[in-house]
């Protein structure tokens, strides 16, 4: 393996692991700051040694290990109150020695769910909602600051100051690593369910880079999922949360080709969807009904992808019933997001130019100036009325929005598309 396939799979390795080691780093030092620290050092060290010495097996049990090892090293080099270094120290260095020759067992959790706890204390109320979310995904989903940026649809410097200062004053206030309980919890949720649905959006739909998907960032993401509804069994939109990841994973192995390019919902096979995440994800919108609260944002989306799941084809999916939904949603929700989804419903339910009257509306909205989605909505529906050429000039534009190289390539090709329709 070359010194740039090495580089490459750390990278990987990073995207994968990070969260689950500022986890349990943060729940040792206390500090999601200088937990990050250590995860940093931790990679750096990996990029100057694998190269020479390889991969080794359990490479998120050697960053732990390292990360753990410099940990010990800061504290001793840092004037800390003695008392707090020594017990510290000891904690680290009694687990170092209790999974020697097995790797596997440095990345355990021995006091309960490490990531969810870091989820509740990035979302501490000490924080702002926006600085709440923007450092739960740095942290938990690995992202980077231009992805978390692209997901608020702000500024990268925005952002950039926010996980900045959200670490301050985490670190000041001396937030505990802990999953709240009683009052603290309720108070939380909201902040939380936000985290975790963007997480897997970007997993779902990654925002940059070579893949579709990132299935990885999916998965955690119904873990935590699944988990806050054992955490908070009557808040409803925790299990409307829990419904609509679940039905949308149904369909991940539909959504790519054999080369992973992507594949449209409206060409997807849907004999590759998933029968027991669909059920899994019925079953949570039924719980969500029968506590009363199907008219939450989230549960609300959970009907919408209910549509899709209990559809044979798309010609048989309740299209009135999802513009109707997208209707309630948009008065619930307000957001230019939600009202362009809710335009495309239309189209489905009432006609293409329906639907275009509708986006054109949206066309001088500031938040979808630089979205991709609202050229490439606009350039299908385009296309169905025959406005070929119009139709390629809004796939182009939507291609050189994205920052994901799956699909620009899929935006080409709906471009090309459009040319060769047009007969030009």
């Amino acid at each position: 393996m070359t010194a740039t396939d090495i580089h490459r799979t750390i990278d990987a390795l990073w995207r994968m692991e990070s969260p689950r080691l500022i986890a349990g780093l943060a729940r040792i030092v206390r500090d999601v700051g200088l937990a990050e620290e250590l995860a940093q050092d931790a990679l750096v060290t990996a990029l100057e040694q694998w190269p020479a010495t390889g991969v080794p097996r359990n490479p998120g049990a050697w960053l732990m290990t390292t990360a753990k090892h410099r940990a010990i090293d800061q504290m001793r080099r840092h004037a800390l109150h003695r008392r707090k270094e020594d017990e510290l120290t000891r904690e680290i260095e009694d687990q170092l020695e209790q999974t020697v020759g097995d790797p596997d067992a440095m990345l355990d959790d021995p006091i309960g769910d490490d990531l969810l706890g870091l989820v509740f204390t990035a979302c501490h109320p000490v924080l702002s909602t926006e600085a709440r979310v923007a450092l739960t995904l740095r942290l938990l989903g690995g992202l980077t600051t231009p992805e978390i940026a692209r997901a608020f649809m702000v500024p990268e410097p925005t952002v950039a100051q926010r996980i900045v200062r959200a670490k301050r004053t985490l670190s000041e206030a001396n937030v505990p690593f802990e999953v709240p309980r009683g009052e603290a919890l309720s108070e939380r949720l909201a902040s939380v369910l936000e985290v975790v649905y963007l997480i897997f959006n970007e997993g779902y739909t990654a925002t940059t880079g070579d893949a579709w998907m990132r299935p990885d960032l999916c998965g955690e993401a119904l873990r935590l999922g699944r988990v806050l509804a054992g955490l908070a069994p009557g808040e409803p939109e925790v299990h409307g949360l829990v419904a609509l990841m679940e039905i949308q994973a149904s369909r991940m192995a539909a959504r790519v080709g054999p080369n992973g390019e992507p594949i449209l919902l409206s060409e997807q096979n849907r004999g590759r969807w998933d029968p027991l995440l669909i059920r899994r994800g019925l079953t949570a919108l039924q719980r969500v009904e029968a506590l009363g609260g199907r008219n939450g944002p989230y549960a609300l989306q959970a009907a919408i992808a209910a549509c899709h799941a209990r559809a044979r084809t798309v010609q048989e999916t309740d299209w009135a019933r999802i513009a109707s939904l997208y209707d309630t949603l948009a008065q619930r929700m307000p957001s230019p997001v939600v009202s362009l989804n809710r335009a495309v419903a239309h189209a489905m339910a009432f006609g293409p130019a329906a639907g275009l009257a509708l986006v054109d509306a949206l066309r001088d909205e500031p938040l979808l100036r630089h979205y991709h989605l609202l050229p490439s909505a606009r350039g299908d529906l385009l296309g169905k009325l025959g406005r070929h050429d119009e139709a390629r000039e809004e796939f182009e534009r939507a291609a050189s929005l994205t920052r994901n190289t799956r699909e620009r390539d899929l935006l080409l090709q709906r471009a090309a598309a459009s040319r060769q329709a047009s007969g030009r």
